[in-house]
């Protein structure tokens, strides 16, 4: 999803680059930790939404689940009372409850893989959140000591009668830091719901639920 792609740039960057590139280091220090505090908001809430939507689809597998052991409870009533019509409707009923529930669980599954890739790209994020505050103000201070010293520099070799003087290097001090971290995503994986009874036919599945139903009320 694009706001992972977001947060994975973010991830990777690495600050002393950014601070070499830019006019003025500060502020893109600053500008920098803002993205990161306004994706780290995004992602929690993403990650919140997402978890909610894992207990949704929790309790409707639940539910299904539930609701298929009920159509079968009223299938074998049926078959007690011998009436085999009543009993074929609800084993067909219990049978879509199994479908559905199948589907289901494999929602789930696909929603606990996103929940997953979200809690790890905001322990990334928050990691490196509190790397580059932790260290903006030494980066701060590191490159305003690099003008002082460029600009002191300057100022000897603009002072000096010596002409030769005027050919030495100027003093270039880079802010430099520890190290940049991995990719933060992982695709997520949504494959497409197998239906394992699709190839079943309905109707030979409740005449044989039907059988056994008989015989287990006959033993």
């Amino acid at each position: 999803m694009a706001l992972l792609e977001r947060v994975s740039t973010l991830v990777r960057a690495n600050l002393n680059d950014l601070i070499d590139q830019a006019e003025n280091p500060e502020k893109m220090i600053k500008q920098v930790i803002l993205d990161m505090q306004n994706q780290l908001l995004q992602v929690k809430t993403q990650a919140a939404i997402a978890m909610a939507d894992q207990h949704v689809l929790e309790r409707r597998h639940k539910e299904t689940v539930e609701l298929e052991a009920e159509w079968m409870r009223k299938a074998e009533l049926a078959v007690g009372k011998q009436q085999d019509a009543l009993a074929r409707a609800a084993l067909e009923r219990a049978l879509s409850s199994k479908q559905v529930a199948a589907a289901f669980a494999q929602q789930v599954a696909d929603q606990k893989i996103e929940v997953e890739n979200l809690r790890s790209a905001l322990g990334k994020l928050e990691q490196k959140l509190a790397e580059a505050e932790s260290k903006s103000e030494m980066l701060i201070a590191q490159h305003r000591r690099a003008k002082v010293l460029t600009r002191s520099s300057e100022a000897r070799m603009n002072i000096s009668d010596k002409s030769k003087l005027a050919t030495f290097d100027r003093m270039k001090t880079k802010v430099r830091r520890a190290e940049a971290i991995g990719q933060a995503t992982a695709e997520m994986a949504n494959d497409d719901i197998e239906d394992k009874l699709a190839a079943l036919e309905k109707d030979d599945q409740v005449e044989q639920l039907l059988a056994e139903l008989k015989t287990k009320r006959a033993g």
